[in-house]
């Protein structure tokens, strides 16, 4: 495995920050991110950064929010009348609330702004409209998974082992 390409397994220690310097993402302290190229797991942009690169190499690169996590859209943020959020619920500004959609699907939401009679809440990704910086490291390539597949939980559940 000598390049990054298509359908391979990837390890990247990463590092991601904010137009001001702020660290929104990182890898530091884990195991490094592990995708296979073009299944789609990643942004964009992110991916499209990887291609070409080789083990060890090292690249920072700036990604627009188009090949991140997109433009902000205003349709995305809508208002609610108090009467219809469920009363057990104390909205307050910054939260984040799952919405349902009528089937049944979930979205995640952003609390932006709560009144005596509304509740205004924004469904864009908390990074859309922001430029992003990535500083990575590819760390391995492989044509099969080097991180065992599962649940997520870092334990081996393919293995049939509990988590």
């Amino acid at each position: 495995m000598d390049k990054v390409e298509n359908d391979m397994y990837v390890s990247v220690s990463y590092t991601g920050t904010l137009q001001n310097g702020e660290v929104f993402d990182s890898s530091e302290g884990r195991q490094p991110l592990e995708i296979q190229m073009g299944a789609g797991q990643l942004i964009k942009g992110f991916e499209n950064a990887l291609v070409g690169m080789s083990l060890n190499e090292k690249k920072t690169f700036t990604l627009d929010p188009e090949d991140a996590y997109g433009i902000k859209d205003d349709n995305l943020v809508r208002e609610f009348a108090k009467s219809e959020i469920p009363s057990e619920m104390n909205p307050e500004t910054g939260q984040q609330v799952a919405l349902n959609t009528p089937d049944g699907q979930q979205i995640p939401a952003q609390i932006v702004g709560v009144d005596d009679e509304k509740v205004t809440v924004d469904m864009n990704h908390p990074l859309a409209g922001e430029s992003l910086t990535f500083k990575i490291e590819v760390v391995g390539i492989n044509e099969k998974p080097a991180q065992p597949q599962g649940c997520g939980c870092g334990c081996d559940c393919s293995s049939g082992g509990s988590c």
